[in-house]
């Protein structure tokens, strides 16, 4: 795979590996990049569509926010993650795949259509 490089704080950060995760409507980037000295870190963005304004004059930003994760803390954070999953899951059950949602612009299926000529 071809390193993707982008600009950050003035110099590249290297892009390793790359994954994306679609969710509703949020969007999560997964990168593993490098730092200057070598050393490889993930990144996790999650990124939401913000829907502002009328229907007929959508205004659509994004809200992002961003972790970044050293590679001396996988380990417990890893950890610390599975045990926040097991108590979700004991609580709650497995989580059931989540059903794509409409955008703002699908129409229902019982949406009534008129057509005007002008």
């Amino acid at each position: 795979m071809e390193t993707d490089k982008k600009m950050t704080d003035g110099r590249e950060a290297e892009i390793l590996f790359s994954r994306t995760v679609k969710a509703g409507q949020r969007i999560y980037y997964i990168d593993v990049k490098q730092n200057r000295r070598g050393e490889m870190y993930l990144s996790v963005t999650e990124s939401k569509k913000m829907l502002s304004g009328s229907q007929e004059m959508p205004q659509v930003s994004y809200e992002k926010h961003k972790i970044f994760l050293f590679h001396e803390d996988f380990k417990k954070f890893g950890e610390a993650l599975q045990e926040a999953f097991g108590f979700v899951n004991e609580k709650q059950g497995e989580a059931p795949e989540r059903p794509p949602r409409p955008s703002w612009n699908d129409e229902p299926d019982d949406a009534i259509k008129i057509d005007l000529d002008f």
